[in-house]
C-alpha cells in the first residue's frame, strides 16, 4: 500500500503514515483519511464563511482602524489562506490520490504551515497589545501605533512564509502505478537530517515562545486588574477583561497545545530519537485527532474578533462603527488630555470624560 510510507511533512502538520520502522510495529492508522476528510469539510464552510464575514466588517465597517484590528485582520487572512486549499485536501483524503500537480501540493503544504503558526502569532501580537493597553497604557502610547503594527505584521508573514516555502521544499508529490500521493515519502535519512531539527526549531519559535507570552501577558493583565484604581482609569468592567483573556487564552490551549505536544512526540519517534514501537502507535493514533482540532482554529478565531474588540461587535450589529467611538480606535489618540483645556460643560472635565472613553476602547 502507497500510504504506507512516511508522511512528508507529517512533523509540521500535514498527512502522516508510519514507514522505516520495526516490522513488528504493526500499526494501522488508516482512520484519518476519513477523518481527515469530514473535519476539512466542516472547517472549510464555517471557515469561508465566518473569516470572509469578518474580513468584510474589518474592510468595509470599521471607519477607523487601530493596530488591534490590523492583527485581526491578518489573522483572518492568513485563515482563509488555508480555507481556500481545503478542497483539494479533502479530495485527496477521501479518495487518496493527488491529481493536481506538485506545485499545488507545495503551496497546500505552506498554507497549513502559514495558517497554524501564523495564527499563533498574530494572537500573540493581539494579546501582547491588550497587555500594554492595560498594563502601560500611558507608556506604550509611542508603541502602539498602526506603523509598528503594521511592522510586526510583516515580521509574522516573513517567519511564516519563509518557513513554509522552506520545508515544502521537501513536499513533493510521489508517483506510484495506481495513484499520486502528496505529503508522503520521507526517508529516515531526511528525518534525521532535516525535519527533526525544523520541527524542533518551528516548535521553539512558533510554539513554545507564544505560549510563554501568551500566558505571561495574560497573568499581567489580571494582576493588573485586581487593582481598582485601574478599573476606574481605563474605563471597564473586569467582567468584560476576564472574558476576552478565557477566549483568547482558550483556543490557543485548546487548539495549538494538544496539537503541538504530540507533534514533538511524534517528530522523536520518526527520528528514531525515541525509538519504541508504543510511543509510535500511541503518536499516531492522537496526531491526526490533534491535527483536526488545531485545523478548527479557523472557525475559532472570529470568536476572538467579537469579544476583543468592541467596535467589531459594535459595526456587526449597526452596520457601521458609531460616531461617537470613532475618534477613540486611534491607538495614536492619547489616554489622557494633558495639555489641552479642560471642558467647562457640566458633569466633570474633558479629560475625565476622553480618558475613560479611550480605556473602554484599549482592551480592544
Amino acid at each position: 500500500d502507497h500510504l504506507t510510507d512516511p508522511p512528508v511533512m507529517a512533523s509540521l502538520g500535514l498527512n502522516e503514515s508510519g514507514g522505516d520502522r520495526p516490522e513488528d510495529c504493526a500499526i494501522d492508522d488508516s482512520f484519518k483519511y476519513n477523518l481527515y476528510g469530514a473535519v476539512y469539510s466542516v472547517v472549510f464552510v464555517l471557515g469561508l464563511i465566518t473569516n470572509c464575514a469578518s474580513l468584510f466588517v474589518f474592510c468595509f465597517r470599521m471607519k477607523l482602524r487601530n493596530e488591534t484590528t490590523l492583527f485581526m485582520t491578518n489573522l483572518a487572512v492568513s485563515d482563509l489562506l488555508f480555507v481556500f486549499t481545503l478542497p483539494f485536501k479533502i479530495f485527496y483524503n477521501l479518495n487518496r490520490h493527488w491529481p493536481f500537480g506538485d506545485g499545488l501540493c507545495k503551496v497546500s503544504g505552506t498554507a497549513f504551515l502559514t495558517n497554524i503558526y501564523g495564527s499563533m502569532l498574530f494572537l500573540t501580537c493581539i494579546s501582547m497589545d491588550r497587555f500594554l493597553a492595560i498594563v502601560y497604557p500611558f507608556r506604550s502610547r509611542a508603541v502602539r501605533t498602526r506603523r509598528n503594527a503594521g511592522i510586526m505584521c510583516a515580521g509574522v508573514w516573513l517567519l511564516v512564509l519563509g518557513g513554509g516555502i522552506s520545508v515544502s521544499f521537501f513536499s513533493t508529490t510521489n508517483v506510484s502505478n495506481s495513484s499520486t500521493t502528496c505529503f508522503e515519502g520521507f526517508s529516515k535519512k531526511t528525518w534525521r537530517t532535516y525535519l527533526s531539527k525544523i520541527t524542533i526549531f518551528i516548535e521553539l519559535v512558533g510554539f513554545l515562545i507564544p505560549l510563554l507570552l501568551n500566558l505571561g501577558c495574560s497573568s499581567m493583565v489580571l494582576r493588573t486588574l485586581r487593582k481598582p484604581a485601574t478599573l476606574c482609569q481605563i474605563g471597564t468592567n473586569k467582567e468584560r477583561v476576564l472574558r476576552m483573556i478565557v477566549v483568547h487564552v482558550a483556543i490557543f490551549v485548546v487548539c495549538f497545545v494538544p496539537y503541538n505536544s504530540v507533534l514533538f512526540l511524534y517528530a522523536m519517534v520518526r527520528s528514531q530519537a525515541l525509538a519504541s514501537c508504543w510511543l509510535e502507535r500511541f503518536a499516531r493514533t492522537l496526531y491526526p485527532i490533534t491535527l483536526c482540532i488545531a485545523t478548527l482554529n479557523c472557525c475559532f478565531d472570529p470568536f476572538v474578533y467579537y469579544f476583543t474588540s468592541e467596535s467589531f461587535q459594535k459595526s456587526l450589529s449597526t452596520g457601521k462603527t458609531p460616531a461617537k467611538n470613532d475618534g477613540t480606535l486611534k491607538s495614536e489618540q492619547p489616554l489622557s488630555t494633558k495639555g489641552s483645556p479642560p471642558s467647562t460643560t457640566k458633569g466633570g472635565s474633558g479629560d475625565e470624560h476622553r480618558t475613560a472613553s479611550n480605556g473602554r476602547e484599549l482592551l480592544s
